[in-house]
């Protein structure tokens, strides 16, 4: 005995106005996937090498290491933050970033004024110099991102 063959689903008529793109709803989109790759290598070599300093010679330069430490930490917010891409996502994100910004213009300016504290190099020394300055520049345009991004929302909530 054969089974019964199931009457095929109805099928809505297809709508005469073309559907508007749905809007990407996350930080992840757009340009935003390259600030996101850029935030998860940065997370990923600040930690890694505040990992190895502090596990390998801690006593030669205990500032500076923990520095790099906290640096790789707010990467890594700042990294799943901005891949998450929420409503609170982005505004821990943009705490992440105002934090690493400031960090960076401050150690910065604190191991350009006390260099023998930092024997050392931390990401954010000298502004960031030993890695082309982006450590100055990447909190910028996350900032902007997620100015970006919470105008939209804005828009969004206006229009609804």
């Amino acid at each position: 005995m054969s089974e019964p063959v199931a009457p095929p689903e109805s099928v809505a008529p297809a709508s005469s106005t073309p559907a508007e793109p749905a809007q990407p709803q996350s930080t992840r989109t757009g340009p935003g996937r390259l600030l996101v790759a850029v935030y998860g290598l940065f997370a990923l070599s600040a930690t890694a090498r505040a990992v190895v300093q502090l596990a390998t010679k801690f006593s030669h330069a205990p500032v500076a290491y923990l520095l790099s430490a906290f640096a790789g930490l707010v990467y890594i917010v700042a990294t799943v933050t901005l891949t998450n891409g929420s409503p609170l996502a982005r505004k821990i994100a943009l705490v992440s970033c105002s934090v690493e910004f400031i960090g960076v213009v401050a150690i910065g300016t604190w191991t350009l004024l006390d260099p023998h504290l930092f024997p050392d190099a931390t990401v954010w020394s000298s502004y960031g110099s030993g890695y082309g300055f982006v450590p100055l520049v990447l909190p910028v345009f996350g900032l902007l991102w997620l100015r970006y991004w919470a105008r939209r929302a804005k828009r969004g909530n206006a229009a609804s």
